[in-house]
């Protein structure tokens, strides 16, 4: 919570946590847990609409009405969304106010404290917004501003989850500024964007990326592959791909929304299994997730592991468990490290070509699965016998995928 929050990880409640958690905030949770890895739900189509239950007695009318359209404006400025107010029947967002337990198992729990939550988009009450009317709401800095804090549950009600940014608006934590001075930070801007696609008001609407059907694109290639307990992890710029090996189920992620504190664009990974570690590489820094959280401690320059200078950044990386050794592939050579010493083994590095026959620089991902080494290199992937020491299958880089 203090590394996802900004604070200094002392793994302590001291004044500046007591602080931070006596803020008032969304009930929306900031990190899900690995063995539950979420997907990004979206609404389908572009035209939504909104109604308002039921008003706060703390502000007119005619101001609610206002403020709940431009918190939606906030969003359609920069994406392809457009919404409409309906006054009568289901709508695909509802807002409402409510006191306490009000029906959807997520109770409010008196003034300050939580705010107001939503839910991410889906049937029934996915989509919909609601507010504890124990605050006193207002289109000022008097109480809780009402536009500042619909914005951010309409950003869940599109599928955003909470950024650690603490310039963004999905930032959990409530604070005031003056509603006209208020803009989208970038990081909002990117995050929903990459749900819905960009918004070109100089001709049609720019169509958004569709990670969904791209993993089985002629010519995909991954930036970094690697198991994750029980589950295969894909990684391709922002996202991840996650499937079950004997599973036909594939479900497509934000690197964000999973670890926040993790950029974009993995070039390596690898999981040391049985300890639950998952080492993930970009440039010449390297995080550790434990326990799926990420560590304070991180990130790391990758000299610590004992790379010299001149290597800038790793291509592939891969553990083998039986060895207890974990290989990286750095342009035509590969290093091998033990993991119990946390030292380079020595007489390395080596050529690629002599030790992995059939294997050829450039490599762009790898993992360990069944005794088998899989080899990424732009849309091909070579199977690789640990044992035997040869390629023993030629495939698609999306065969995993049933492409």
């Amino acid at each position: 919570m203090q590394q996802f929050l900004g604070l200094e990880v002392t793994g302590k409640l001291d004044t500046p946590t007591l602080e931070m958690m006596h803020t008032p905030r969304c009930g929306v949770p900031d990190v899900h847990h690995l063995r539950a890895v979420p997907r990004r739900s979206i609404w389908k189509r572009h035209n939504l609409t909104y109604r308002i239950n039921n008003y706060t007695p703390d502000m007119k009318r005619a101001d609610v009405d206002y403020i709940i359209q431009k918190a939606f404006q906030v969003w359609s400025d920069v994406t392809p969304l457009k919404f409409r107010k309906v006054n009568v029947g289901e709508a695909d967002i509802m807002i409402r106010f409510a006191y306490g337990d009000h029906g959807d198992y997520s109770s409010f729990d008196g003034r300050d404290g939580i705010l107001a939550h939503a839910f991410e988009p889906g049937p029934g009450i996915g989509g919909d917004a609601h507010f504890d009317e124990a605050e006193t709401w207002s289109k000022s800095s008097q109480g809780k501003n009402l536009f500042l804090v619909a914005v951010h549950e309409l950003g869940h009600s599109l599928g955003l989850g909470h950024s650690s940014n603490r310039k963004a608006i999905m930032f959990p934590n409530y604070g005031y500024i003056d509603p006209k001075k208020f803009h989208l930070s970038t990081d909002d801007i990117r995050g929903i964007q990459s749900l819905y696609g960009v918004l070109n008001k100089q001709g049609p609407v720019a169509k958004p990326h569709k990670p969904e059907s791209a993993v089985c694109d002629l010519g995909l290639s991954f930036d970094a592959v690697t198991t994750v307990e029980d589950k295969i992890f894909f990684f391709k710029d922002k996202y991840f791909w996650w499937k079950l090996p004997e599973s036909s189920t594939t479900t497509v992620s934000l690197i964000s929304s999973l670890w926040p504190t993790i950029p974009s664009g993995i070039e390596a990974a690898y999981e040391v299994e049985g300890r639950n570690q998952l080492f993930l590489f970009k440039g010449d820094r390297y995080w550790l997730i434990s326990n799926s959280a990420p560590q304070p401690s991180y990130p790391r320059s990758i000299s610590s592991l004992g790379f010299p200078k001149s290597v800038k950044n790793i291509d592939a990386a891969v553990f083998n468990p039986s060895l207890y050794k974990a290989y990286f592939f750095v342009d035509k050579q590969y290093w091998r490290y033990d993991v119990r010493r946390q030292t380079m083994d020595p007489a390395y590095p080596k050529l690629i070509s002599t030790y992995f026959l059939g294997i050829r620089p450039k490599i762009d991902a790898v993992f360990y699965f069944k005794r088998h080494y899989y080899f990424f290199q732009g849309s091909t992937q070579f199977e690789y016998d640990v044992l035997s020491h040869r390629v023993t299958k030629t495939l698609k880089s999306t065969s995993w995928f049933g492409c």
